[in-house]
């Protein structure tokens, strides 16, 4: 077991909360690291309502070393799980210095900071984003990297260099990086879940408020892919199951591991179709649709080979596709506004 804390940057996040979770329920000590820009402190506190913990919190930005010393002076750190950093494909495209700036000059400043409190161990929440258009599918680790469409996936594939770059020259490291497929679903409790800010950028979500009622209609975007139905095919994973894969990382890593790359995904592809008949069947709402030409950067079909996860971690997706909008439904019609009450900003 991991002598210290294990510091979760980004933890009030979507993906973040829910490790935290996991890694409470699995007997971590945790800190919770995190801006607040994409997240609200009512997500931590659903967090401790659901483990009966109460999580230590830092509100603290990656940009701001000296704030980041501080968390490593005050407290014994085993670990980074990294999660933090901006994730909208399309404002990254629009605002591209603000996202290298924020992603992968924040990361710097952590793995300086780490350096000098000699702290080696760091878990990186990448994304199947860094394999670009699949070359082959299912894509596995060997598939070429770096031919991202977005300013987004690029600063994953940058930060991925980077720590590899680390781990060949400095021996001590233990990284793993986690590419995550498409994260869908809540917490069965439905106290938790993913707020996206204003409109959402990922499908389920906007799916989910339609069904609440805070949207209108769905827009498929590209009828004419060579897919089933010609909508775009993507892997899905339960969100629970993700959290999941990291724990079961942080296991692998404390035996010593030096540098490991690992997809976490179904190895399934569904399209925007199923989904949202799937969603339909799961919340009894109809999901209306309207058809509109493909989108730049977008892709036919993407979705996993996650069998070295098996092989390595003992992990595996588990929970279906039923049981991912099942429990998104619980969260959305729960919490039709996301974490914002009545009256709140």
């Amino acid at each position: 077991m991991a002598t210290g804390s294990i510091l979760v940057t980004g933890g009030a996040g979507y993906v973040g909360t829910h490790t935290v979770v996991e890694l409470l329920n699995s007997g971590y000590d945790v800190i919770v690291m995190d801006n607040l820009v994409n997240a609200s402190m009512e997500s931590l506190k659903r967090v401790n309502e659901i483990t009966g913990k109460t999580v230590q919190t830092c509100a603290v930005d990656l940009l701001n070393k000296d704030g980041l010393r501080d968390i490593f002076k005050k407290n014994k750190i085993y670990c980074v799980m990294h999660f933090a950093g901006l994730k909208a494909v399309g404002e990254s495209c629009e605002k591209p210095l603000l996202y290298y700036k924020t992603n992968v000059g924040g990361t710097v400043n952590l793995l300086e900071v780490m350096k000098e409190f000699e702290v080696y161990n760091i878990i990186f929440s990448s994304s199947a984003t860094v394999y670009g258009s699949p070359n082959y599918l299912p894509i596995d680790e060997k598939h070429p990297t770096g031919g991202c469409t977005n300013a987004y996936g690029k600063t994953k594939y940058f930060i991925e260099e980077i720590l590899k770059d680390i781990c060949t020259a400095e021996k001590q490291w233990n990284v793993i990086l986690l590419r995550y497929f498409n994260p869908v679903g809540s917490h069965a409790s439905g106290k938790i879940g993913e707020d996206p800010q204003g409109i959402p950028n990922n499908l389920m979500p906007f799916i989910s408020q339609v069904a609440v009622g805070r949207r209108k209609e769905l827009t498929v975007y590209g009828t004419d892919y060579d897919t089933p139905d010609g909508t775009g095919v993507r892997d899905y994973i339960h969100v629970v199951d993700l959290a999941q894969g990291h724990v079961a990382a942080l296991k692998h890593l404390e035996k010593g591991c030096g540098c490991k790359v690992y997809n976490l995904g179904t190895g399934k592809g569904y399209s925007v179709l199923d989904m949202a008949k799937a969603f339909e069947k799961a919340s009894g709402k109809p999901i209306p649709y309207v058809t509109a030409g493909r989108r730049a950067g977008d892709i036919a079909s993407c979705y996993s080979d996650a069998s070295l996860a098996k092989q390595d971690l003992g992990w595996e997706a588990k929970l279906d596709l039923a049981k991912m909008c099942e429990d998104l439904w619980r969260w959305q019609s729960n919490n039709p506004n996301g974490f914002r009450t009545e009256g709140s900003s």
